[in-house]
């Protein structure tokens, strides 16, 4: 694995980008728009997929990093379940909700996948230097 300089490098923090302005977009759209609970809880979510990516990179250490981790699979895991409410209340087509949650599945591939590399790894982070 290339030596990451900074969160932005990390793709899974890319991917999760990439989903987060897809559902701040479609969560403005029509019935969606005028459910104030999903509408504000899912666009959270998928900012704290982002945010906890980010931040436990910034730690400076494995064990940290793996932690936060572990936070934004959680997220990701709500914000697949929020899509199925999305899709039953019908403010998804189903096109839509396939689209959604196969970028949700990729998001948390990839951040097992990095979770996997750090326990694997004897690198312990740059604040251990």
């Amino acid at each position: 694995m290339a030596t990451l300089q900074k969160f932005e490098d990390i793709v899974a923090w890319q991917k999760a980008r990439e989903l987060t302005n897809n559902i701040y977009h479609i969560s403005s759209l029509s019935n969606f728009s005028k459910d104030y609970g999903l509408r504000e809880q899912i666009p959270r979510a998928c900012v704290s997929i982002m945010s906890n990516i980010a931040e436990g990179f910034e730690r400076g250490g494995t064990g940290e990093f793996s932690q936060f981790l572990s936070i934004a699979k959680g997220s990701v895991g709500e914000v697949r379940s929020q899509l199925y409410v999305a899709l039953d209340q019908n403010y998804l087509t189903k096109k839509e909700f396939e689209l959604l949650y196969d970028k949700a599945v990729e998001v948390s591939r990839l951040i097992s996948g990095l979770m996997n590399y750090l326990r694997k790894t004897q690198l312990k982070g740059t604040k251990y230097k």
